[in-house]
């Protein structure tokens, strides 16, 4: 008997029956979608990174061989080590200080709220450089400074000019300073603490003062160190304006040499810049340090450090390769 016309065909196209395997589809290359746009940028921002960089290398008026004299001379370094000290005094004093202020801002007193917003809103209103100035001839306003009652006798007294040294002066200007704005973001890190934190813990019965130190604080820490992080790249540079209260601190240095050698002006600022870059990059590593152990248990997986990074786009960039050695 003869086949219909187009049985061959249709055989031919009939689906594989089930206890067939079926035949695996042609491994097909996905290629990605193509972004002219970003690679036009790219390649913009290369040429001009590169040829600021030629410019800055090749210029002589950098004066680079003054700059590689100048950058480990001994009163650069004096300088610098000084630096440190008033950056750490401060940091530390105006972080305790903003707490006070944070926790009598929120304290159910008025007399502690009314006092601490005055204080923050007076010292974040009046220029540093105008607070170190006023404490440099606070000894013309108050020869000597007396503890005792009010309008009454004096328990004692000391000679404020004999204390008030420059390095105490501008400590104490940069720690009020600083205080002021540490009060703020203290203060907003404690807030960003879930009420039910709060509750929780009081209905724990648990005294305020354990409350504070070991539920609310820690998890405010969270908030507050990325803030305060850079309160303290700030503190680092505006330790730059003790140099007005005559402390020759890094920038004082560079500037008290610059008036000796007025040539090697631009190499010294140079010298303060690459200065101030690596001590900021050094607070800005510890900083993300810090927010990563601080991270432990609000995130599901802790952000990877640099080290990780480099690894995974090494082993990203050996795999592109061997696809395309492949192809």
């Amino acid at each position: 008997m003869s086949e219909p016309p187009g049985a061959t065909i249709a055989a031919s196209e009939a689906p594989p029956a089930a206890d067939e395997p079926s035949k695996p589809f042609a491994a097909q290359r996905v290629l990605p979608l193509r972004r002219p746009g970003r690679w036009i940028a790219t390649a913009v921002v290369l040429v001009l990174a590169v040829q600021f960089v030629h410019g800055l290398v090749t210029n002589p008026f950098y004066q680079w061989d003054r700059f590689g004299y100048w950058f480990l001379r001994p009163t650069i370094l004096d300088g610098l080590v000084i630096t440190l000290q008033v950056t750490a005094y401060s940091a530390v004093l105006g972080l305790l200080g903003g707490i006070v202020l944070a926790l009598a801002r929120l304290s159910k007193s008025p007399v502690l709220r009314a006092v601490s917003w005055t204080y923050v809103w007076a010292l974040r209103s009046i220029p540093l450089i105008v607070v170190l100035l006023f404490l440099y001839n606070f000894s013309a306003l108050y020869k000597t400074l007396s503890v005792g009652v009010p309008f009454g006798p004096a328990f004692f007294s000391f000679d404020e000019s004999k204390l008030a040294t420059d390095m105490v002066v501008a400590v104490i200007g940069l720690s009020l300073n600083e205080a002021a704005y540490a009060a703020e973001v203290v203060r907003g890190g404690i807030l960003s603490v879930d009420q039910g934190q709060h509750e929780a813990a009081a209905a724990l019965g648990l005294p305020k003062g354990y409350q504070f130190r070991k539920i609310v604080f820690p998890q405010a820490l969270r908030s507050i160190t990325p803030n305060y992080v850079n309160q303290l790249i700030g503190l680092i540079k505006s330790t730059s304006l003790v140099f007005y209260v005559s402390l020759l601190d890094l920038f004082g240095s560079a500037q008290s040499m610059g008036s000796t050698y007025p040539g090697d002006i631009v190499p010294l600022l140079l010298v303060v810049t690459v200065w101030y870059l690596i001590l900021t990059s050094i607070v800005s590593v510890v900083q993300f340090y810090v927010e990563r152990y601080y991270a432990r248990g609000a995130t599901r997986t802790l952000p990877p450090t640099p080290l990780q990074k480099l690894r995974t786009g090494l082993t990203d960039l050996r795999a592109r390769i061997r696809r395309e050695a492949a192809v």
